[in-house]
């Protein structure tokens, strides 16, 4: 490109705003040219950052790939820039990585040239510092919440008009969403638990308009250039990209209309970008008429839901999994170690301390059975229903073609509902489903629960297994360490057990052809998992796994409990056992110690009495 070519590229940059003619010239002088392809990698973490990039076309994902799995933080496009802090920063490594999602045409300035230009023009450095500037308050004004659209905080001023039925509205230019999403964000500042909280059922909807548009082009409805193009989207939707786009609070009124619009919109703009127009020209691909065809809100958005149930429960499961693998490795580490049962916080019979956590692990397996029955009913959708179920404006023959798909493009086995009418309102499979969550939260708070009554004290309670001490306990008490991990835990399982009776309440004011009430439904279910999911990492890893025993305190209460002396029913009787245990609580004596005493055995046959492997089976 030569120098006019670049210039004019770099006035549509918000970072060389208010630099002209030679000034901007001499920007355009230091500008190194590349194009590059779709996924090749710009930059990785632990890099060294060298470099301001200044995007002429195309997409780039920033990304962090620090965790067990990628995450995806946001794209980049045109007229965009990425690494201005080189400018004001000392030399360090990136901490985020950066993959072209299409063949990209941009400009790379190198650190020290930039740097040592700005040093010799302190006028353009103090213009250049104070747009870096603008864009930091711009940050700070959001840093207490999630912004919708992270990419926007480097945007250019450009902005799109688009109009629906309500009007007209500037959106921003770099926006993948459009006016209704924009309407959606006006109305509905509720929660702050926005779409992309949950990035499972963002990919819900991709697959469920992939299916969509399939089906339709199977049908003649979308010409083969426009397929790829939405199939691409999705993917990468799929994949986690452009979900900083999805920007509609979870709780809204009109039945999830937002939230479909919302993804209509990304899908559209998206695939308009690859077909090689402007976000906004739907003339070429329309949120309506190409990404929704065929469909309606009330059967896109509850299939959504379910496909991403699914995918969140086997994420839920997995969690689950872990730490019954945690708890069965305690159970092996305390298996020779005998402690005192108790019931109604009374002393029983003497177990051992791997039973306790045996019986644990048994009681979450029966959740992980519950859980996958309870995903079942999702695999059935009412997909060609549209409004009510009747299927207006769907041929009937895309019913069948859209399931086929979903199939596919999910890996389960999808079916169509018998009734779409009865289906489309329906929302039983999401109350059961509720219920075992709630049951997996009751079943952990109980195990955390135990887990406080056992190591309480240490010198005035049970002290008879020690938490791992993660955090001082008291501002005012010296040496306190609370058992922190299980409490938060017990939390948790209080804010599903809500969240069950809000999805409970919800499902029951339903009427007539539809529930309006999913999207707080949704929002429930959501949160339960994804606090249970982390609950359970947490409990596992920064407590299960650095559980260890007092076996002497174990040993001791064993021994000077009452209640071994029925271990010894079959040996001395009940009579005689009834007159021990009196004695015992009478004169504060130890069971052990009176048998010896009065000679009802010996002190050999006593201990194989109370031998581990004969106290208990």
């Amino acid at each position: 490109m030569n120098l006019k070519s670049v210039t004019e590229c770099l006035t549509k940059v918000e970072l060389f705003r208010g630099i002209v003619g030679q000034d901007l010239a001499l920007f355009a002088e230091h500008a190194k040219h590349q194009q590059l392809l779709a996924g090749d990698i710009l930059f990785r973490s632990q890099d060294l950052n060298d470099a301001l990039y200044v995007i002429i076309s195309g997409s780039i994902q920033l990304y962090d790939d620090q965790g067990d799995s990628e995450q995806s933080l946001t794209v980049f496009s045109n007229n965009e820039f990425i690494g201005e802090n080189i400018l004001i920063a000392p030399a360090h490594q990136q901490g985020l990585c950066a993959r072209l999602l299409t063949d990209v045409t941009l400009f790379r300035f190198e650190r020290d040239v930039l740097r040592s230009l700005l040093s010799q023009r302190g006028d353009l450095a103090l213009k250049i510092s104070a747009t870096i500037s603008q864009i930091i308050i711009r940050r700070m004004e959001h840093s207490n919440s999630r912004y919708e659209n992270i990419a926007a905080l480097y945007r250019a001023d450009g902005q799109r008009i688009e109009h629906d039925l309500l009007g007209e509205k500037a959106v921003p230019e770099t926006a993948y969403y459009g006016i209704q999403t924009l309407r959606a964000l006006e109305n509905f500042n509720i929660s702050g638990i926005t779409l992309n909280f949950y990035p499972d059922f963002i990919r819900g909807f991709a697959k469920v308009k992939k299916a969509a548009a399939l089906a339709n082009h199977d049908l003649g409805h979308i010409p083969d250039n426009i397929i790829v193009a939405i199939c691409q989207a999705c993917d990468e939707i799929d994949m986690g990209m452009l979900h900083n786009h999805f920007i509609v609070d979870m709780l809204q009124g009109g039945a999830g209309t937002s939230t479909n619009m919302n993804a209509n919109e990304v899908i559209a703009n998206r695939a308009l970008e690859i077909l090689g127009h402007k976000r906004g020209d739907y003339q070429y691909c329309h949120p309506n008429n190409h990404i929704n065809r065929s469909q309606s809100t009330n059967d896109a958005y509850p299939t959504a839901i379910k496909i991403a149930l699914m995918d969140a429960n086997d994420k839920l499961l997995a969690e689950v999994n872990k730490l019954i693998a945690l708890i069965d490795d305690k159970t092996f580490e305390f298996a020779d170690i005998l402690k005192m049962g108790r019931t109604q916080l009374q002393d029983a019979v003497p177990m051992t301390l791997g039973q306790s956590f045996n019986a644990y692990a048994s009681s979450l397996r029966n959740e992980v059975a519950r859980l996958k029955t309870c995903t079942i009913p999702f695999l059935t959708v009412n997909m060609g229903g549209t409004a009510i179920g009747t299927g207006l404006n769907a041929e009937p023959r895309y019913r069948e073609r859209v399931v086929q798909h979903l199939s596919r493009v999910t890996g389960r086995n999808i079916v169509l509902a018998d009734d779409l009418i009865e289906a489309t309102h329906d929302t039983g499979s999401l109350v059961m489903y509720s219920s075992a969550l709630k049951q997996l939260a009751v079943k952990l708070s109980k195990i955390c629960n135990d887990l406080r009554l056992l190591s309480s004290g240490p010198r005035a309670g049970f002290n008879e297994i020690n938490l791992p001490a993660m955090q001082p306990g008291s501002s005012i008490m010296p040496g306190k360490v609370n058992p922190v991990i299980p409490e938060v835990v017990n939390q948790i399982a209080f804010k599903v057990i809500g969240n069950d009776l809000t999805i409970t309440l919800a499902a029951e004011a339903g009427q007539l052809e539809l529930n309006v009430m999913e999207p707080v439904m949704v929002e429930s279910l959501f949160e339960s998992i994804e606090i249970l999911k982390r609950g359970m990492d947490t409990l596992g890893n920064r407590c299960i796994s650095g559980i260890t025993a007092n076996e002497a305190v174990c040993a001791a209460n064993v021994k000077n409990s009452i209640g071994i002396v029925t271990a010894l029913n079959p040996h001395l009787g009940y009579e005689i056992c009834t007159a021990l245990a009196k004695e015992a609580l009478a004169h504060d004596r130890s069971v052990y110690d009176l048998v010896l005493e009065q000679q009802l055995l010996s002190k050999e046959q006593l201990d194989d009495v109370l031998a581990p492997e004969n106290m208990v089976r």
